[in-house]
């Protein structure tokens, strides 16, 4: 048998508009017959400061589209409108470039390949890593890194490093970039199973598919830009595969195999995994058609004792841009400056909300609440309690040690969310919800305790959670996951920390809102949105 071998990922074309952001830092020097790329570290420096910068305040144009596509389908449910709108909004606040479009600004990932005739004289993943950590000094953005020191001992970073850089060899004297910052919530709907051959016919692959999509649920910020990898010659190649497809990156592959075993879409189950998300009626975080954007469906080859399947996302928050570094200069990926032309000339129209004064005693606050069905959308004004992960980890330390449950878990709704930095002259930097799932375990301890009667935050919860606020009569209230600097700009009227400073974005804040929306999703009486679907 002769020798074959091709690129494993033969991306066809690239038509990504780019813009130029100088031609310093880089040169030509012939070293025999071959012509050399010196890129200066200051080059990669630069080009992550930018491509992060930008990537945290805009968004591609194509993203956008697809979000106004929404809101001019007749299919589409009202509340598939009301969040595509939502988002859109956001985009237009956030493009002015001190509120990020999502308060979890991200893990800083960098995917590169550099040509093998291309000489920097340094660690480049050093150079990169400034150039991120320029943009979070700067930048009104949020520091998410949490490093060990111990086993159990952990401190955030301060700077949001370190970052994933990955950099990979290629032929020629270019050096092609793509850059993301992972949110948790999207990272966190990653997903591996560990498959066989048995899964490779049209019954079976349809019927898992339909059955893992659950595993998606909304807490990642819907709708989503969804992939789904079979094969690879590792668990780990078909993962880095997931991510890439995510973002975009191999749009262009081919669409059928061949015996050098290279990559490529299936077009047709992309269309059959669409429509799945869609029959789901998980919609777009409160029910209705668009759960998913698009769906790209990528095959790999495969050990015969082996076939990995990966899931994953990139969520509202489509955080992805490209750069590149060529002779001619150094180059990031045009994202859309000017969201405002997606909107809508009005807005779509809904039935109005219910107004909920927080102000008041919780006792009355639920026997309002308790008026209404799930799917309720409400209108929340008042003051709320902000805790997450770390928070409610020390109020649980507490209450192990006999000691009573805080006044302000008891007297107020807790919201989970950890902001961004605060603009100067803004009352608040971009505050949006965290996954809710995460602080599950806690609700059964605390709502015996009395706190955490009321909980806001986004995305589907446990039968545990269900369970404890039937018991103990709480509420779980979802918000839209996603526009967090339009969330920031409208309806946060103020912020001080109440408790654990030292933690930084995780302390323990009270915020008031005015016209803050959410969704009744879990009641008092057992009934639970998304486990109704």
């Amino acid at each position: 048998m002769d020798f074959l071998y091709q690129d494993p990922y033969p991306i066809l074309n690239d038509d990504t508009q780019y813009r130029k952001i100088t031609s310093d830092y880089v040169k030509v020097e012939q070293l025999g017959d071959r012509e050399i790329l010196t890129v200066d570290p200051k080059a990669l420096e630069l080009l992550a400061e930018e491509a992060m910068n930008d990537v945290s305040f805009m968004l591609r144009s194509s993203h956008l589209q697809k979000l106004r596509n929404i809101i001019d389908d007749p299919e589409a449910t009202d509340n598939d409108r009301f969040v595509a709108y939502n988002l859109l909004q956001n985009a237009v606040v956030a493009v002015d470039g001190q509120l990020p479009s999502c308060q979890d600004t991200g893990t800083a990932i960098v995917m590169a390949k550099k040509g093998e005739s291309v000489y920097t004289g340094a660690d480049d993943g050093e150079a990169l890593s400034k150039g991120i950590f320029n943009t979070y000094q700067k930048r009104n953005l949020r520091y998410s890194q949490i490093v060990p020191i111990s086993m159990f001992e952990e401190k955030n970073s301060g700077s949001n490093l370190p970052a994933q850089i990955d950099i990979y060899a290629k032929k020629g004297n270019s050096y092609e970039f793509l850059f993301l910052a992972k949110g948790g919530g999207s990272a966190n709907k990653t997903f591996l199973y560990q498959k066989t051959k048995s899964l490779l016919n049209e019954k079976s692959l349809d019927e898992f598919v339909r059955e893992r999509i659950m595993d998606l649920g909304t807490s990642a910020c819907p709708p989503y830009h969804l992939a789904i990898v079979i094969g690879g010659t590792s668990a780990e190649a078909n993962l880095a595969a997931v991510k890439k497809a995510s973002a975009g990156y191999y749009d262009h592959l081919p669409t059928s195999g061949n015996m050098a075993g290279q990559a490529f879409r299936d077009l047709e189950w992309e269309k059959r995994v669409q429509q799945i998300c869609q029959e789901s009626h998980i919609g777009a975080q409160f029910g209705g058609k668009y759960l998913t954007h698009d769906v790209r469906v990528i095959r790999l080859p495969r050990h015969a004792a082996s076939c990995p399947v990966g899931m994953g996302v990139s969520c509202s928050a489509d955080r992805n841009i490209k750069g590149k570094i060529t002779k001619d200069g150094i180059f990031v990926e045009q994202l859309e400056t000017n969201p405002k032309q997606f909107l809508p000339e009005t807005a779509p129209h809904l039935e109005e909300p219910i107004t909920i004064d927080l102000n008041r005693p919780m006792a009355e606050v639920l026997a309002e609440l308790t008026k209404y069905p799930i799917k309720t959308r409400l209108k929340l004004n008042g003051t709320l309690i902000v805790a997450r992960d770390i928070a409610h980890a020390k109020i649980k330390e507490l209450l192990d040690a006999g000691k009573p449950m805080p006044e302000y878990f008891k007297n107020h709704p807790v919201y989970y969310a950890g902001p961004a930095k605060t603009p100067e002259g803004m009352p608040s930097g971009s505050f949006g919800p965290t996954t809710a799932g995460r602080m599950d375990v806690y609700v059964d301890e605390f709502q015996a305790a009395g706190g955490s009667m009321i909980m806001l935050a986004k995305g589907n919860r446990s039968k545990a959670v269900t369970n404890a606020c039937n018991k103990y009569g709480g509420f779980y209230l979802g918000s839209i996951g996603g526009p967090a600097a339009i969330l920031a700009k409208e309806n946060i009227l103020s912020v001080e920390v109440v408790d654990f400073e030292e933690l930084g974005m995780e302390a323990v804040r009270k915020i008031t809102i005015k016209d803050f929306p959410a969704f009744i999703i879990t009641d008092d009486k057992g009934n639970d949105f998304f486990e109704n679907l």
